[in-house]
């Protein structure tokens, strides 16, 4: 029971996280018309928060790596619920902004220390099915997030679907709480400041690790690209959807469900190096899919990207949590760092390519960066049987 439980919960944190962190990107044509701004200024409410969680995650770690877990998980959740209900109450852009940025500063004490707690406490198939329920978690947030913004936007306004994500943050953390059972395996690092940089420098210097950071900075440069700019590419002729209509469009981060709960299995019988090339072979084409005048093609397309994608984060939460075994939470403090580092991009440079290109521009950006990810982790995955 208690190892259910702790599925269950790493599934909620996950929700909590990621309900908060992609609510804005169905909305983002309707905050440019209310904030009477530029639609370059408006991603940054998608980047705010990646900067800062790329900013605090090393930090997060490290002091998860000395006080522990759960409280630091059940803490943020609690506070995460302030600076969400102020984006529902703020008409200035730069407040906005400043909250989207306090979200981010919370995120990584959720994020970065589930997976570490997962790590800890589970092994075997039993670690992997909790990695896969924080996958499965964080895609009906992130789905959750973007549908509720976007179909409330057009029948009660935005600010609404933000009180809603205020309450659902406040009941999640306050479940967290009940759910989510006191670490029993944690060994917390002692020696100062110098035990801790000790402890990064050896993740630095760790090939394999690094690799997995590289493929976690793909994975959500590529998914904050598609799933910022695609809003912009279906606004527009021939497809013209309303706000509520590309609410909807985010429904497809449901197929993650099903390729995740596949996946976690695969990973056992066939490796992660073998799953992975399957998951971004999905996602490719997916990716191609969404060049098709058809909007049924193109919204196919977003699901098989998607799932894909999502697969391949269960496989980098899963590496951390088999292969490192000491300052893990560090570990994936770094881990995270890059994968927000990768999200922050991924909000900023498609744009650019957006703006000169068009909608063929992003799909060939992401496209080569999915083929490098897929060579890194042939490289780092593959050394002293990963």
């Amino acid at each position: 029971m208690k190892r259910d439980t702790r599925a269950l919960a790493a599934g909620l944190a996950a929700f909590v996280n990621f309900v908060n962190l992609y609510t804005p990107q169905a909305i983002l044509p309707v905050l440019t018309a209310d904030f009477a701004v530029a639609p370059a200024r408006t991603g940054l409410t998608v980047t705010a928060p990646l900067i800062a969680v790329a900013l605090v995650a090393p930090f997060a770690g490290g002091i998860s790596d000395r006080v522990g877990r759960k409280r630091l998980i059940v803490g943020a959740s609690l506070l995460l619920f302030l600076p969400t209900l102020v984006l529902a109450a703020t008409t200035n852009f730069e407040l906005f902004l400043l909250a989207r940025f306090a979200q981010g500063l919370l995120l990584p004490f959720i994020f970065t220390v589930t997976v570490a707690y997962i790590g800890e406490e589970l092994q075997g198939q039993q670690a992997v099915d909790a990695a896969g329920a924080y996958t499965i978690g964080s895609i009906i947030g992130g789905f959750g997030g973007r549908f509720l913004a976007g179909v409330i936007a057009d029948i009660a306004g935005w600010r609404t679907a933000f009180v809603l994500v205020a309450i659902m943050t406040l009941l999640g953390a306050v479940l967290l709480g009940k759910l989510l059972p006191k670490e029993q395996r944690f060994r917390p690092i002692t020696g100062g400041l110098g035990a801790s940089l000790a402890a990064y420098a050896r993740h630095l210097g760790n090939i394999r690790l690094l690799g997995t950071c590289a493929v976690g900075f793909g994975m959500l440069f590529s998914n904050v690209a598609v799933f910022t700019f695609v809003n912009f590419h279906l606004t527009a002729a021939p497809y013209n959807l309303s706000t509520s209509a590309l609410g909807f469009v985010f429904a497809v981060y449901l197929v993650g469900i099903v390729t995740t709960t596949v996946a976690t299995r695969l990973l056992v019988r066939i490796g992660r190096v073998a799953t992975l090339v399957l998951a971004l072979g999905l996602s490719a084409a997916g990716l191609c899919a969404t060049l098709a005048p058809s909007l049924s093609l193109v919204i196919l397309g977003l699901a098989g990207l998607s799932g894909g994608l999502f697969v391949t984060q269960t496989i980098c939460i899963n590496w951390i949590g088999a292969n490192i075994t000491r300052a893990k939470s560090s570990a994936v403090g770094l881990y995270v760092t890059i994968f927000y580092v990768g999200g922050s991009l991924g909000g900023i440079v498609p744009g650019l390519v957006f703006h000169a290109f068009g909608w063929q521009g992003v799909v060939m950006l992401v496209t080569a960066t999915m083929m490098a990810m897929l060579a890194i982790a042939n490289l780092s995955w593959a050394r002293r049987g990963a």
